[in-house]
């Protein structure tokens, strides 16, 4: 018998997450361990009169790819993918690894190249604004959130199976506010950092393209950033795992960049273009049903009291300019001394707001 939890988040995915029509074509990408939901979102794409299509990606291939591909074969770019995603309608990823850490040892540069020849088709993929990716409960996942598989199981489902038009309506009034501000300062433990928001518009984010969700974000105005942010988290890329990052930026671009652990791969990433080094999105969480840090951004960003700012491509809604084949999120808890300062008003202090969002 299907848990009920994983036929309300199909549920979720197929009437809310993404729009389908009949005929359309839907693609579910996943890997093998998430067969409970992938057999349920076929079914209910059937039962909608679309076509589904299953991608089911064998663990380990993304290891093997790294390990043995050739300079040739980084730079061959995948036609018959393109043309798969042009003639596709909607798009499910579902993330459900079997191991976290599998190309940790994997040659950064070899992965960063990579994804700029593939870059377009996930800006064909963006544009075709029909798209959720999630993670599904697995052992590895559990075990990076140091939890049992029930626990995190629970954890997972409490964080996608809620009423997000409650949470779009708290977003509206957020976004209401940014829409109007110009300046944001962002003070915290070992953090004192500025960035415009000045003529950009406020994202909600209430389950339509990450599930879980919640977040509001803004792209920062690209030559504004000043001052240093130190992390909180651990930020994870590519498998890789950089602790203790913080970094300096001069008029909105990156000038220092050091880090406890993996300092060598975040100098590389934020090397890889030009607008590595900027920042393309500053994000506020907004899911007070998440409030453990558990290794998986997808999760972790949304956790209700932080920010995070991403290194990186902007994306285009809201006046977003900066280009790149990097996105990179990294965490800044505000629950213990922070504040979000607005124009010079604080809007948020200890992760709680300053003002009514009911």
């Amino acid at each position: 018998m299907t848990d009920p939890r994983i036929i309300k988040l199909a549920e979720i995915l197929t009437t809310h997450s993404i729009k389908i029509k009949k005929g359309d074509f839907i693609e579910i990408s996943t890997p093998p361990e998430a067969k409970p939901l992938a057999l349920e979102l076929m079914k209910r794409i059937l039962e909608l009169g679309a076509f589904p299509k299953l991608e089911v990606g064998m663990p380990g291939s993304s290891y093997v790819y790294f390990k043995y591909a050739q300079d040739h074969h980084l730079a061959h770019f995948p036609e018959l993918r393109k043309q798969a995603a042009e003639k596709t309608d909607g798009f499910i990823s579902i993330g459900a690894p079997e191991n976290t850490k599998e190309l940790t040892s994997i040659d950064a540069k070899k992965m960063a190249d990579r994804r700029k020849v593939t870059k377009p088709i996930s800006e064909l993929i963006l544009k075709k604004d029909n798209w959720v990716i999630l993670e599904y409960p697995t052992n590895a996942l559990a075990q990076d959130a140091e939890m049992s598989l029930e626990e995190y199981q629970d954890f997972v489902f409490d964080a996608c199976n809620i009423d997000w038009s409650a949470i779009e309506k708290k977003q509206t009034k957020l976004k209401e506010v940014f829409d109007k501000g110009e300046e944001v300062h962002i003070l915290g433990e070992d953090t004192d950092l500025t960035f415009s928001i000045k003529g950009r518009t406020a994202n909600k984010c209430y389950g339509t393209r990450n599930m879980p969700d919640g977040e509001v974000f803004l792209a920062p105005v690209d030559d504004s950033a000043n001052g240093h942010i130190k992390y909180t988290f651990p930020v994870i890329y590519m498998g890789k795992e950089v602790d203790g990052v913080k970094l300096w930026f001069e008029n909105g671009k990156v000038i220092k960049a050091t880090a406890e652990k993996n300092e060598e791969f975040l100098k590389e990433m934020i090397a890889m273009d030009e607008g590595a080094s900027r920042l393309g999105e500053f994000g506020i969480g907004m899911n007070y049903n998440i409030q453990k840090f558990t290794k998986q951004i997808l999760f972790d960003e949304k956790i209700g009291g932080t920010i995070h700012l991403a290194l990186g491509m902007a994306y285009k809604e809201g006046g977003g300019v900066n280009e790149s084949a990097l996105h990179w999120d990294m965490i800044k808890d505000l629950r213990k001394g922070g504040k979000i300062i607005l124009d010079g008003k604080t809007v948020q202090e200890n992760g709680k707001f300053t003002f009514d969002l009911d």
